[in-house]
């Protein structure tokens, strides 16, 4: 799929991140495009800002949807099909996700189930619901998003991090046995998946919002223990820091994962579609994803020693996603 005018695409988590530039970089090509997000307010923003630079005849439609909910999806997928009058889609782009569900030993279940159901089972629910529609098209294109946390699952040896890790490797392995799953059953849907590495988005704080978690801003006093005990964990003297400035620290955390990060959301939706336009199953998004990617097929046993990860951060990558709580 060389250009993508007059095509349809879906775009699940299209609020905000690289949802909403995948959507804007598409709509401005003529892409027809279909998204959802569980805020409409969110959404409603990405479609104004889409609207700036589509061709006039460019339908966009914004669908609020929980995509760990099958029936959610399920009525998305009907929205779409009424919304766009049509009887097939082009392009799925599985984008959405959260993080959270940090510990599996020490964490809470309920975060842990709550993290895993919306990065995996959201993507299995939207390819079981959109991929019939992408094999009715004339050539598809399934996307799905993991993670450099789908081949590494670790933030750094001071930060559980299982729930997203598994759910992302999960993703990794579905999308890459789909490859030839398509090439038996349905030789003209092509799929992709996407490993990106520390991309600046507002993961921290949606993640917050989906879980029913206060903003750093807000944390009551038991939250902000929690927090407290977390940072100590991971060998940050805060012992003697007062809860207002754990509380203010966190904040400027979520802002400069989203405002330092190495590649912006713009640029990494860019490497997305570039990906797409040359049919590679394989994307790997920015030089930290690349680096990483390397590291870790070169010494696999060594992924999850300390000395791993001094060498990571000796050559400049990931120092930010590693220094995240999320």
């Amino acid at each position: 799929m060389k250009e993508f005018r007059d095509k349809l695409a879906v775009v699940t988590g299209g609020g905000s991140g690289m949802g909403r530039e995948l959507a804007r970089q598409l709509s401005a090509e003529g892409c027809h495009v279909a998204l959802c997000d569980v805020s409409s307010e969110d959404m409603a923003d990405t479609k104004r800002l889409c609207e700036t630079k589509a061709p006039q005849d460019t339908r966009l439609s914004v669908h609020l949807c929980d995509v760990s909910d099958q029936a959610q999806v399920n009525g998305f997928r009907d929205g779409v099909l009424a919304e766009h009058e049509t009887d097939h889609v082009d392009l799925l782009f599985n984008n959405a996700g959260i993080g959270g569900g940090g510990s599996f030993v020490d964490g809470e279940r309920e975060e842990w189930e709550r993290t895993f159901g919306v990065c995996w089972f959201g993507v299995y629910y939207c390819c079981r619901a959109f991929v019939p529609l992408l094999i009715a098209s004339e050539a598809g294109h399934l996307i799905n998003t993991s993670s450099v946390n789908g081949f590494w699952a670790s933030l750094g040896p001071g930060v559980p991090h299982t729930a997203y890790s598994a759910a992302k490797f999960a993703v990794k392995g579905f999308t890459e046995a789909l490859i030839n799953d398509l090439r038996l059953n349905a030789p003209h849907v092509r799929v992709s998946v996407v490993m990106p590495g520390h991309i600046g988005t507002s993961i921290g704080i949606n993640t917050n919002k989906v879980l029913g978690k206060s903003a750093p801003l807000s944390m009551s006093a038991e939250e902000v223990a929690e927090v407290r005990k977390r940072l100590l964990q991971q060998g940050l003297p805060i012992g003697n820091e007062t809860d207002d400035h754990i509380r203010k620290a966190m904040h400027q955390r979520s802002i400069d994962f989203r405002d330092k990060a190495p590649m912006s959301a713009a640029e990494a939706a860019m490497i997305i579609l570039d990906g797409v336009r040359e049919e590679r199953w394989r994307i790997l998004v920015g030089a930290d994803a690349t680096v990483l990617d390397g590291m870790v097929r070169e010494s696999p046993v060594r992924a999850y020693e300390p000395e791993f990860i001094e060498e990571v951060r000796a050559q400049g990558h990931l120092r930010g996603l590693m220094d995240s709580d999320e």
